[in-house]
C-alpha cells in the first residue's frame, strides 16, 4: 500500500489489526478540509486493503471538522494550492467534473468491504457534516454540534452528503436542517436517528473503540454481505430485497461449508 503524502495534507492514517483510522490532523484550524484533503482521502479510499474490516473518521483535537478551509475561497490566500474558488474559471462541465473527484473522497467511506464509523467532538460543519454523514454510524460526544452551513455562503451541500441525511432523518427535517444551516446538538442527533448513541466526551474514544471491536468480531464477509443487503433496501421492493436475502444466505451457507 503506497500512501499518498498525508502529512501535507493534515491527514494521518494508522492501522490495529482489522481497524483502520483516518484522523483529520489540522487542530490549528479546527481541522478545516481542502481540495488537496479531498483527493488524498479518495486515493487512501482506493487502497484499503481487505482486511480492514472497520474504518473509524476523527479530528485530532477537540473539534471533528469546522468545514471547508475558508482560505479555499479567497484566491489570495491559498498559496498555490488547488481552492474551492478556482471552479469559477472552468467550464460547467470542467467544474462538475472536479466536484466529482473531490465526493471520491467521500463516497469511498460506503464501501461494503468495511464499516465505517465517525467518532465526533465537537462541531461537524459543512464539509465536516457531510463527512460525518459518508460513514455508516455516528458516535458522537454530548459536545457535538453539527450544522450543514453551505446554504449561509449562498451554496448547496455538494460533498454527497444530502441523501445520508434524508436517509437519517427524513426529508422534511433535512430540507429544515439544510436550509436553516441551524447547529443540531448531539441529544437531538441522537433523537432524530442522525447519531447512533451520544457520550462524554472522555468516553468517545473507548466506546468507538468498543463498537469497532463488536463490528470485526463476526466471520469475514457476514458485515460486508448485511451491509450491502441493507444498503439500499428502502429503494428496493420487497420481492427484490427477498432475492437479495436468498442468494446471500446462499454464499453463507456455501462459506460455511467450506
Amino acid at each position: 500500500m503506497t500512501l499518498p503524502d498525508l502529512d501535507s495534507v493534515g491527514l494521518k492514517y494508522d492501522v490495529d489489526g482489522p481497524v483502520a483510522t483516518i484522523t483529520l490532523n489540522r487542530p490549528e484550524v479546527r481541522n478545516a478540509q481542502t481540495p488537496a484533503m479531498w483527493r488524498a482521502l479518495a486515493d487512501l479510499g482506493r487502497q484499503i486493503p481487505d482486511d480492514i474490516r472497520v474504518v473509524v473518521v476523527t479530528g485530532a483535537g477537540a473539534t471533528f471538522s469546522a468545514g471547508l478551509d475558508r482560505a479555499m475561497l479567497d484566491p489570495n490566500a491559498t498559496g498555490g494550492q488547488e481552492s474551492v474558488i478556482g471552479l469559477l474559471a472552468l467550464s460547467d462541465e470542467d467544474a462538475s467534473a472536479a466536484i466529482d473527484e473531490f465526493q471520491q473522497g467521500f463516497t469511498f467511506l460506503r464501501d461494503p468491504r468495511f464499516v465505517s464509523i465517525a467518532a465526533v467532538r465537537g462541531y461537524a460543519i459543512g464539509a465536516g457534516f457531510q463527512l460525518a454523514l459518508s460513514c455508516d454510524l455516528r458516535v458522537v460526544s454530548d459536545d457535538a454540534q453539527f450544522s450543514m452551513k453551505e446554504s449561509a455562503l449562498g451554496l448547496v451541500p455538494d460533498l454527497t452528503g444530502t441523501k445520508p441525511l434524508v436517509e437519517s432523518v427524513g426529508y422534511a427535517r433535512a430540507l429544515e436542517i439544510c436550509a436553516t444551516a441551524r447547529m443540531v446538538g448531539a441529544r437531538e442527533a441522537v433523537d432524530i436517528g442522525l447519531a447512533n448513541v451520544a457520550v462524554g466526551a472522555e468516553d468517545l474514544d473507548a466506546t468507538v473503540a468498543d463498537l469497532a471491536a463488536a463490528l470485526a468480531a463476526p466471520m469475514p464477509d457476514v458485515v460486508t454481505e448485511t451491509k450491502k443487503l441493507l444498503h439500499g433496501a428502502a429503494d428496493r421492493s420487497l420481492d427484490e430485497q427477498r432475492q437479495l436475502e436468498r442468494e446471500a444466505q446462499v454464499r453463507r451457507f456455501r462459506a460455511l461449508a467450506g
